[in-house]
């Protein structure tokens, strides 16, 4: 079993209604002193076809950079961008993510029709 030695919870989006577009919850700063995150997220469907969460990181606050997920056929590793995909209401924890960054942003879309729509976000960091 791994040792918790540090965390932090962070309110990054305060419950709402999603937009078309994808909206930044508020900036993660000095993330050095932790290296896992996770997302707990509260998500109310509304008339939407789904929620896309993505999660950027940056060394120096100003260029962010995706992270990607990969996926391996016949020897070749495929990069696309990491989203986590919601399509039904409910709350929930992301697996946790091995972070080694400065800052986070973390943003969120909504598709379709946002009516009745609502998304909160944390973000944990802690240290293992």
């Amino acid at each position: 079993m791994t040792d918790l030695i540090g965390l932090k919870n962070n309110s990054i989006r305060a419950a709402a209604i999603l937009t078309n577009a994808y909206v930044a919850g508020t900036i993660l700063e000095n993330c050095q002193k932790f290296n896992t995150l996770y997302i707990n997220y509260d998500f109310t469907i509304g008339s939407l076809t789904n929620c896309q969460i993505k999660v950027e990181v940056s060394i120096d606050g100003t260029n962010y950079y995706e992270l990607m997920s990969d996926s391996i056929s016949s020897g070749v590793d495929t990069l696309s961008s990491l989203v986590y995909l919601l399509n039904a209401t409910k709350k929930g924890s992301t697996t946790p993510l091995a972070i080694a960054t400065k800052y986070i942003k973390i943003s969120a879309v909504g598709t379709g029709t946002v009516t009745s729509s609502s998304l909160k976000l944390d973000a944990v960091l802690a240290k293992v």
